[in-house]
């Protein structure tokens, strides 16, 4: 659009006898919306080379009514953005009537926002879990804190699927997806990892706290009374295995993934409906490398005693810890 109305202000001038510099003034004085060091061309009628307009040199202004105004809603294929955003009861659109710009960037967030959702549960999905995960580890790497991973699923889900529906299996992906929710701090993210699976990442979460909050999480969902039918209501069970992350090392979201799914499996394996985490890594240094740190300590008087002169009065050869005091 607005190369369109630069070429009608070139094109008028040229066709009321002007040459190409006037046709090119009247373009710049015609601007008040520019990109600070672009070009663009015009068709030259006296010779075969384009005329050239810089545009860092026409002076410009930005206002939401300029922006606007160069916005045409009806010449953007919006119709897929606005089908997916009618189904989603958190999304609302301004009129796009009143700011065509406020319109488009609402559209914008809107399907970022979706994007990051598991559509059943509302969740984080796990394209979200995974971007989360990356970013935790590398604070763990660079804090030390502790992080918690969980990963939780829901025992004998397919047997709810058979006897009740696939129905009855999206309530009750809904309600522990919900019961899940509830359980943790703002702080931390839940997400859908995929079918009956769960996963949950909480940051700065001591390790003589994860199995308590772990064991609560089970508990919640064991007391959940189901509504699947009008007359019908059950009971779930999840398993939940869980690891932290290494404390001070860059570890990968696959390595950190895999031992929570370790544990998970043994939840399984010895009878579900249990939680099973496992123990943080405990950092050990070896004898060579406190040599290596500490060595020059044993060594005469300790690094941080500064030396004293000889003829200093008071003071003798064992009385090194004098001086610091």
């Amino acid at each position: 659009m607005l190369r369109k109305s630069l070429e009608e202000a070139y094109r008028c001038q040229r066709t009321t006898g002007g040459n190409d510099a006037q046709a090119v003034c009247a373009v710049e004085s015609y601007v008040t919306l520019m990109t600070t060091g672009k070009t663009m061309d015009f068709p030259s009628q006296t010779k075969n080379d384009p005329v050239r307009l810089k545009l860092s040199n026409i002076p410009y202004s930005v206002t939401s009514e300029t922006v606007s105004s160069m916005i045409n809603l009806s010449d953007l294929r919006l119709d897929d953005a606005r089908a997916l955003l009618e189904h989603d009861p958190a999304s609302s659109l301004p009129d796009p009537e009143e700011s065509p710009v406020a319109y488009l960037q609402s559209v914008i967030d809107n399907l970022c926002e979706l994007s990051l959702k598991d559509p059943l549960t509302g969740l984080a999905n796990r394209r979200h879990f995974r971007n989360v995960l990356s970013r935790e580890i590398d604070v763990v790497a660079r804090s030390g804190e502790s992080a918690l991973l969980l990963m939780l699923d829901i025992d004998h889900f397919k047997k709810v699927n058979d006897t009740h529906g696939h129905l009855a299996g999206d309530h009750v992906l809904q309600a522990v997806a919900r019961c899940l929710a509830s359980c943790v701090r703002p702080m931390d993210t839940v997400a859908r990892y995929g079918g009956e699976e769960f996963a949950a990442i909480l940051p700065n979460c001591p390790a003589s706290y994860g199995k308590i909050v772990a064991e609560r999480i089970r508990e919640a969902v064991g007391n959940l009374s189901i509504s699947v039918t009008p007359l019908v209501s059950i009971q779930v069970t999840v398993s939940i295995g869980g690891a932290y992350a290494p404390e001070w090392i860059r570890s990968t979201t696959a390595l950190w993934t895999d031992r929570a799914d370790i544990e998970l499996y043994r939840a399984k394996a010895e009878g579900r409906n249990r939680v099973c985490i496992d123990r943080p890594p405990v950092l050990s240094v070896s004898a060579e490398e406190k040599s290596l740190l500490f060595g020059h300590l044993s060594m005469g008087d300790p690094a941080w005693i500064t030396s004293v002169p000889n003829d200093a009065s008071g003071v003798t050869a064992g009385g090194a810890m004098n001086r610091v005091n």
